[in-house]
């Protein structure tokens, strides 16, 4: 990644938002109620939940704030968890919250927070899920079923026809809108959530890269280059890039690398033409194409997975055709910014909530839902220091599976999937 101003990877969200200054890295001991490791928006969401109950919040991060997955996603708001709502229902229907609160928490937090907050993130509601084929379209329409079930609002199937209201291609088969769903500016939203902990009183460090936590006590002793902090609680909150400063926590995510890339501002008219409602639109294939208008009516396209977290050597290259698949009118239109980014999978494709020790936590493995079940678990987590765990341990006791081969192989054993999977989307099965 060639690197932007102010330290970010070169991006169009890195070059379209004001860089603050880079904040200090640490030196010295300091101490805290809680220490987080990683700014991204697990650790700003629970960092600022506990400031605003008054905990004395250290953040530190290695890099700069949003530097990972949050500063370069895709912007897509999904509701619900990568397991679906079968999974909440498996776990959480004997609980005092229902799964219809779950399924839309994590964006009802985003949106409360930025709200009250007033943080500019570009925020456009409304999110589509399109089918490439009947089969498919019989799998979204189990969901509406699912949704209707279990009183979600806001989800509607779509035919053909009725999908021409909201992408402007002729490709799909149908789709599910989620009008609780939505999409927005990533690192405008990270700037933005760092802003307000700090206003509240938090201290975040950057280029700050932990090098080892130590249990002394009833403490833990957080350890950077040039100096530490002395915490009662620690989180741990680096998902995809935390390495190996936790190998309990390495063994159950892998990195895997997407890409994005932003066209040229395009004409109203056509922007208008593509995605006629302003909503953002996943396929619902394995290895699917995600993609949506930047406030400056960019289209950002998304897609594809390097398991291992290697991204591609011609980013443009394997994004450009999957574009025109959908919208050829985009032949001539040029291609701006391509960039590649982390996120962290679990064997099962749950996200991971939990303690490693009695004040050691961690929450990662969002499996392509990370805008809004961050939102969620920096909500539980503070909930859990602050002496509410209901929800919390429930997530805790989610089973979790290591992937086949462990640590070694776990990359030629996902590709071998994606391949099978991929194959099945290729021939409609």
């Amino acid at each position: 990644m060639t690197p932007a101003s102010g330290g970010y990877p070169h991006s169009y969200y890195a070059d379209s938002v004001d860089l603050p200054p880079r904040r200090a890295a640490l030196e010295g001991s300091q101490e805290a109620d809680i220490c987080i490791v990683g700014a991204g928006f697990s650790g700003l969401a629970a960092g600022l939940f506990l400031r605003e109950r008054g905990y004395r919040v250290i953040l530190l991060e290695g890099e700069r704030v949003g530097w990972g997955a949050s500063g370069r996603n895709g912007g897509q708001l999904i509701n619900g968890f990568n397991g679906g709502i079968d999974f909440l229902h498996d776990y959480f229907s004997d609980c005092g919250t229902s799964v219809a609160e779950l399924h839309l928490a994590g964006g009802d937090i985003l949106r409360e927070v930025t709200e009250r907050h007033r943080i500019d993130c570009d925020y456009r509601p409304g999110h589509v899920t399109v089918a490439y084929t009947q089969k498919h379209m019989q799998g979204l329409a189990e969901e509406a079923k699912l949704c209707q079930r279990h009183d979600i609002p806001g989800y509607q199937l779509l035919d053909k026809d009725q999908l021409q209201e909201y992408v402007g291609s002729g490709v799909y088969a149908g789709g599910l809108l989620d009008g609780r769903g939505g999409h927005l500016h990533p690192l405008k939203l990270a700037l933005g959530e760092a802003r307000v902990l700090e206003q509240l009183g938090g201290q975040i460090f950057e280029h700050s890269p932990v090098t080892g936590i130590e249990e002394k006590g009833d403490r833990q002793v957080v350890k950077t280059a040039k100096g530490q902090v002395i915490a009662r609680q620690v989180i741990l909150c680096g998902n995809a890039y935390l390495g190996e400063l936790s190998k309990p926590l390495a063994k159950r995510v892998m990195p895997a690398a997407t890409q994005v890339m932003a066209t040229e501002p395009l004409p109203e008219a056509l922007a208008k033409q593509l995605l006629p409602a302003d909503m953002c639109i996943a396929d619902c294939r394995y290895i699917l194409d995600y993609y949506r208008l930047s406030a400056d009516r960019r289209l950002l396209f998304g897609g594809g997975t390097v398991y291992g977290g290697v991204a591609p050597d011609d980013i443009i290259g394997k994004l450009r055709p999957n574009m025109l698949k959908v919208f050829p009118q985009l032949a001539d239109v040029k291609i701006d910014y391509a960039w590649s980014g982390n996120i962290a999978i679990t064997n099962n494709r749950h996200a991971q909530l939990g303690k490693l020790r009695h004040n050691l936590y961690f929450a990662h493995g969002y499996c392509g839902h990370g805008v809004n079940v961050t939102h969620l678990f920096g909500k539980l987590l503070a909930d859990a220091i602050d002496g509410d765990t209901e929800l919390f341990d429930i997530f805790a006791g989610v089973p979790w599976s290591g992937f086949p081969g462990g640590q070694r192989f776990r990359v030629p054993y996902s590709v071998a999937g994606s391949w099978w999977y991929g194959l099945r989307d290729r021939i409609g099965v």
